[in-house]
């Protein structure tokens, strides 16, 4: 996307028109429109399946509209057509943002588009957007032609509203009016084997209108003028069309994760100004951000350091004091008290710290600021003695467990699931969700064949039900290391493999951390076993299959090859004939060694327990090792293998491999030396150390700078389109290792800042615990298996709070942001774990001395 914004941006404050005042709309720096309490972005983001694009409405700091733009749908989906975006032009004179986009038409424009996603539509089109007096913005729509006789009815401009904050809340459409339901409701009728909604005035053996010949929500309301939340100040918006119908649909019926939806359709023949709208949010004059303080929710060990983040509205000049109390019997107790060291501007609000390390009394605190108060948090040697790091493997790690039935007392999470796994996928395929199968299976089986042994075993990644090779043995490797470093042994699970049968809360004798990772085993060496190599993954064919919300167990009939009819096509064109999954295949050394070191950790960890199982990991990594090692580029994953072999098996030759890469390792310090930590004992090269740990103290020099200067929450810190919440974990459990290693050049509160940071210490108004069911407000609406419940499952660990570009947190509560708050195996929960269990044997050892 090409930006074009002129120098005399940074002095758009002095080119407002005439009659515009103070407080009206403007161009600012980052290129958007703002005033005090209203921000308009203009695709400033692009990114549509997410909704987060096109005109986006942030009022009184929260965004309420989004994805404003020219669908091709009254309702479209995660897979419906989207435009390519084009020139985007920010014109400070002109006070206007302008964004070309288009529709391109498959056979007109070659490979590269597939007509699933693009049909036969070629539209090109300009959406611009200025500020008009007050609070008010026009949006208007240009087309390089009139919308093609075909497509007149089905071309129009969709302003999605975020409906968390909608339930329950009313609108009034010209002489219409009602409330914004909690779900979508009827009634609907089945027309060609669709179930259509009937719009009330509409008789029900009549035809059921739709603006695009696809099931479709009867509109809530039609009419010229919108008002949303009338009796509501901080959500009050205005949507009035100058140019035709507007229609308020309820996006939800047709796609469970879609918004309410604001529609009006491009009319026949318009080309200049064929659409035109005026939007005025409401906008409270003496509105000001509140306070957020952002704390660890679940506390400190007495002897951690301990800061709480003040986020501030950055007009807000009234710095009060922060306070911190204990709670008592008789209340709350002031114990400690200053005023806020300021650390300065972080994205759009200003940051505070109160920093209240030498309080070390046990006991239960909250802090104050002003009237907020924050959540209360605990300070003791065991916060994290219990409820922090249990969840994950009490709750999270066996509901996700495929090929099992998981029990919960009364509750059943899931039922014995997916023992039709799996047959060879095609050859030559691009699966929707990205697996790519090369021209040949790289396996003795042909396509549609039954692979034997891939139905036990493994983890559900999140709500796609798929099993990536890398994060089940990221999961096997990281329960591994908590085996090894902190002597992990905690029984709570009933794990049967003979019966498949897991009981949540039933110890049955055995470490259920060991069992995991032994349930992890199963898929990886499963595949081996039968494929001769790793698979690449496990996944349903279908994208009906793909997107179901519910139990695992009717993901597919359980029966090899049975036929079933409505799956589809495959992206070949290849109609699906059963609903089997599919086991995909890869020549990828680099993954192969970070499987190979997986399964090299695991083997010592299983060694007494299941001593055959250990053999044939260790086994396998040998072998994957030996043969993807000359072919790989990764060094990380080159010395990631060898490490752990070294550490498995004392083999010097894995000493001289590693030994050889010093230069490669050298330069690539942070991907690669943190994996080296825990067998330096057994390199004997003083030399080899000596000039890596100094590669390794220039590294923490830099990882110290960037944890002062990127964000007030002491981690390097990027905000990206995606929660960064997992990456943090992923680095924090990088600089334990570093720590471990190199003691003296690291900073032992990188991976504790790491740790706090998805406990609560995180930017944005809503200042959760990613950890589900962990800490005084973590996040129990999650894009989990059960998201459609909006429900969540403890110890899963969300993505976190995202960035709306350029510069706005957030993180809401709905279920279907997978960007915000999915889990996924791999991603978050046992770094989460790993963190919080370090935490624990660190605070709670020292204590015990």
């Amino acid at each position: 996307m090409k930006l074009k914004v002129a120098l005399a941006l940074l002095c758009s404050a002095a080119m407002v028109g005439s009659g515009a005042g103070a407080q009206d709309l403007k161009l600012n720096e980052k290129g958007y429109f703002a005033r005090h309490g209203l921000n308009v972005m203009v695709f400033s983001d692009y990114y549509p399946e997410g909704h987060q694009t096109g005109v986006t409405i942030v009022q009184h700091g929260s965004r309420v509209a989004a994805n404003g733009d020219l669908r091709l749908e009254a309702s479209p989906g995660q897979w419906s057509p989207i435009p390519l975006v084009g020139e985007r032009i920010v014109d400070p004179k002109t006070q206007t943002i302008s964004q070309a986009l288009t529709y391109p038409d498959p056979s007109k424009n070659g490979k590269g588009f597939n007509p699933v996603f693009y049909p036969d539509l070629q539209l090109g089109y300009k959406v611009r957007v200025t500020p008009l007096e007050g609070n008010s913005v026009r949006i208007s729509v240009d087309l390089d032609r009139p919308v093609p006789a075909a497509w007149v009815g089905k071309v129009g401009f969709n302003l999605e509203l975020f409906p968390t904050d909608l339930f329950g809340k009313s609108y009034l459409m010209d002489g219409e009016s009602g409330i914004f339901p909690r779900q979508p409701n009827g009634p609907v009728v089945r027309s060609a084997g669709a179930i259509v909604p009937v719009p009330t005035n509409v008789q029900t053996n009549g035809p059921v209108p739709s603006l695009n010949g696809q099931p479709l929500a009867a509109p809530l309301a039609t009419g010229r003028k919108l008002v949303v939340a009338p009796d509501q100040d901080l959500q009050r918006l205005t949507i009035e069309s100058r140019s035709g119908t507007l229609e308020l649909i309820d996006g939800r019926l047709n796609h469970n994760n879609s918004w309410f939806i604001v529609r009006g359709t491009i009319p026949a023949g318009a080309t200049v100004n064929a659409l035109e709208w005026v939007v005025t949010p409401n906008v409270e004059p003496d509105w000001t951000y509140r306070p957020v303080i952002q704390v660890s929710q679940v506390g400190y060990a007495p002897d951690q350091s301990k800061r709480a983040v003040i986020e501030l509205d950055p007009s807000d000049r009234d710095v009060k004091r922060a306070r911190l109390f204990r709670l008592t019997d008789e209340g709350r107790k002031e114990v400690a008290a200053a005023n806020p060291e300021r650390w300065g501007e972080f994205l759009r609000y200003d940051y505070r710290v109160f920093d209240f390390s030498n309080v070390r009394e046990p006991g239960m605190y909250v802090v104050g600021y002003g009237d907020q108060l924050s959540e209360p948090f605990k300070i003791g040697s065991d916060v994290y003695a219990r409820h922090v790091w249990q969840p994950t493997l009490e709750y999270f790690l066996p509901i996700q467990m495929c090929h099992m039935r998981v029990n919960e007392k009364y509750r059943v999470w899931h039922g014995l699931d997916h023992q039709d796994d799996a047959l060879m996928a095609p050859t030559a395929l691009n699966h929707f969700d990205g697996y790519l199968q090369g021209p040949s299976t790289l396996a003795k089986y042909k396509p549609g064949d039954i692979v034997p042994g891939l139905n036990a075993g493994g983890w559900h990644d999140a709500g796609d039900f798929d099993l990536r090779v890398e994060s089940q043995i990221g999961t096997v490797w990281l329960l591994a290391k908590m085996v090894e470093e902190f002597g992990l042994d905690y029984d709570t699970t009933t794990i049967d493999q003979q019966k498949r049968l897991v009981e949540i809360h039933a110890p049955d004798g055995r470490n259920d951390a060991v069992q995991q990772i032994e349930h992890g085993l199963l898929s990886v060496l499963g595949g081996y076993r039968a494929l001769g190599r790793l698979y690449r993954g496990i996944i349903a064919p279908s994208l009906r299959q793909y997107a179901m919300l519910g139990d695992a167990a009717n993901h597919t009939d359980g029966v090899f090859k049975r036929p079933v009819d409505g799956l589809g096509r495959d992206n070949n064109g290849t109609s699906i004939k059963a609903d089997d999954r599919w086991v995909f295949t890869e020549d990828n050394p680099d993954r192969e060694l970070y499987v190979a070191a997986g399964l090299a950790a695991a083997a010592r960890v299983i060694k007494a327990s299941n001593p055959k199982l250990a053999a044939e990991a260790l086994a396998a990594s040998r072998a994957v090792t030996k043969a993807a090692l000359p072919r790989a580029k990764s060094v990380a994953n080159k010395a990631f293998a060898l490490s752990e072999l070294i550490q498995s098996t004392g083999d010097q030759a894995y000493v001289v491999q590693l030994l050889a890469m010093e230069k490669d390792i050298v330069a690539h310090v942070e991907e690669a030396a943190w994996r080296l930590a825990p067998a330096l004992p057994l390199i004997n090269d003083a030399g080899f150390k000596l000039r890596l740990g100094d590669a390794v103290a220039a590294y923490q020099t830099t990882v110290k700078q960037s944890a002062r200067t990127d964000s007030p929450y002491g981690v390097p810190y990027k905000p990206d389109i995606w929660g960064a919440g997992w990456t943090i974990q992923e680095r924090g459990v990088r600089q334990y290792f570093f720590a471990k290693g190199w003691p003296q050049a690291t900073d032992r509160d990188s991976w504790l800042n790491a740790l706090n940071f998805v406990l609560g210490v995180h930017p944005g108004e809503n200042n959760m615990s990613f950890a589900s069911g962990v800490g005084a407000e973590s996040a129990t609406v999650a894009y989990g298996t059960n998201r459609a419940e909006w429900s969540y499952i403890p110890g899963g660990v969300i993505s976190g709070t995202a960035l709306i570009r350029p510069d706005l947190p957030e993180l809401k509560i709905w279920p279907y942001f997978w960007q915000q708050t999915e889990y996924v195996m791999g991603g978050g929960e046992t770094n989460y774990m790993f963190l919080a269990l370090a935490a624990d044997r660190r605070f709670g050892r020292e204590q015990a001395r």
